[in-house]
């Protein structure tokens, strides 16, 4: 793996449980100042290359039951991920284990853009701020930057075996966590490069806050990290009694970023406060215990974890099947939602408090979480739908199945 291209690096072998190590700036930045800031960042160099095209349409299917308007089936494998385009929300990205991505539109299915020459699996796919560049990540680490406009390859880098990759919420800058535990920061197209060192643990999750001026990461041995971006030590340290008691899974922030929720193979969620980093709130399906026993048969996983914009709730989702909504500052379980399968991933809508998950069983629910109800099933994938996207107005859903399927659903609601 090539990691030659390195910037300033922290090792954080700290014996502290909470490292605090800088006085956060409480001004929202605007989008000239933050790209101001990572002006100011000590970057190095890295390499770019090559181009492709590519277009196609969909159409068919015959399971017994499809509820999807769309199916889009230019996978050859698996697809692992999906996101929308922030822009428009009018383009799809999906990463296989074919190895490629393709950019296509939700609408009809028209490819865009054929994201070639990975040498593994597309894990992670994702679009820039302003829709007009995708990165594409395979798990062997090697990530592309294509423009969506020109079809052209415009950078590409190799790393570490991939766990995550995000771009900045508002510059064109792109992050990655890889397995030997470093994240990594990127200008695109430029390539100047800057690393975030951590112990030899996974960097499994990764966050950029919504300031773009901190990162939140977890690792496999159960720390947190929230990153300073800019001067590139952490701010805060989350570990130890305060920190999770296995790998990281997944972790979610709200709307203005003050805190995280993270999720673990330890079964238990953490509310972490990112201006102080102490931990503010715990969640678990196992209410009557504070702290797991040693002893315990196998911890119930989480598997992904979200805030409600509108109501102070939090969602946990479980690989037993169970979907706990909390009242987020008393942490009481409100509703627990059963699912016949795992539960793989889940988001809430945007200005709703609809909250919605996938599963091992193929189905795409939407859940009343004021209620506990569900509100709707969709059905049409005959494997496991791996991930899904919502767009802004919550109308619609682009699931990726182990079917070698992507399929675009209508959300439709009494209430709409």
């Amino acid at each position: 793996m090539d990691n030659n291209t390195q910037g300033d690096t922290i090792d954080l072998y700290g014996d502290e449980e909470i490292i605090e190590v800088i006085d956060l700036n409480d001004m929202d930045p605007e989008p000239d100042d933050l790209a101001d800031d990572l002006e100011d960042i000590d970057f190095e160099d890295a390499g770019n290359e090559g181009d492709d095209e590519g277009w196609e349409t969909e159409d068919e299917m015959e399971a017994e039951q499809d509820d999807s308007e769309l199916t889009f089936s230019k996978h050859k494998g698996s697809v692992f991920c999906v996101s929308l385009d922030p822009a428009t929300n009018s383009m799809a990205v999906t990463g296989g284990e074919d190895d490629k991505a393709y950019v296509w539109r939700v609408s009809d299915g028209e490819v865009l853009l054929e994201c070639t020459g990975h040498k593994d699996s597309v894990t992670c796919a994702v679009f820039s701020h302003d829709s007009s560049m995708v990165a594409s990540g395979d798990m062997g680490g090697l990530i592309k930057v294509w423009k969506i406009e020109t079809k052209e390859e415009i950078w590409s880098f190799e790393v570490a075996d991939l766990e995550w990759l995000e771009w900045h919420p508002c510059a064109a800058v792109l992050l990655a966590g890889t397995d030997d535990g470093n994240m990594w920061m990127w200008k695109i197209p430029s390539g100047e490069c800057k690393t975030f060192q951590s112990a030899a643990s996974q960097a499994t999750c990764g966050k950029v806050l919504p300031d773009g001026k901190r990162a939140v990461v977890g690792y496999e041995d159960g720390t947190v990290r929230v990153w300073d971006l800019k001067q590139g030590n952490a701010a805060h340290v989350i570990k130890g009694q305060d920190g999770h008691r296995g790998a990281l899974t997944c972790l979610s922030c709200n709307k203005d970023g003050s805190l995280v929720l993270t999720g673990s193979v330890d079964g238990f969620a953490k509310l972490i406060n990112t201006a102080t980093g102490k931990v503010v709130g715990q969640y678990s399906l196992d209410v009557g215990k504070v702290k797991p026993s040693q002893h315990d048969e196998e911890p119930n996983s989480i598997e992904s974890v979200g805030f409600c914009n509108i109501l102070p709730l939090v969602a946990v989702a479980y690989l037993d099947g169970t979907l706990g909504v909390y009242d987020l500052s008393s942490q009481v379980m409100r509703h627990r939602c059963q699912h016949e399968a795992g539960i793989v991933h889940l988001q809430w809508e945007d200005s709703s408090s609809v909250v919605s998950t996938c599963c091992l069983d193929g189905a795409l629910r939407l859940w009343d979480a004021r209620t506990g109800s569900i509100m709707a099933e969709y059905h049409g994938h005959s494997a496991e739908i791996l991930n899904f996207a919502i767009n802004r107005e919550g109308t619609f859903a682009v699931t990726a199945s182990g079917d070698n399927q992507s399929k675009v659903f209508c959300l439709q609601r009494p209430d709409r």
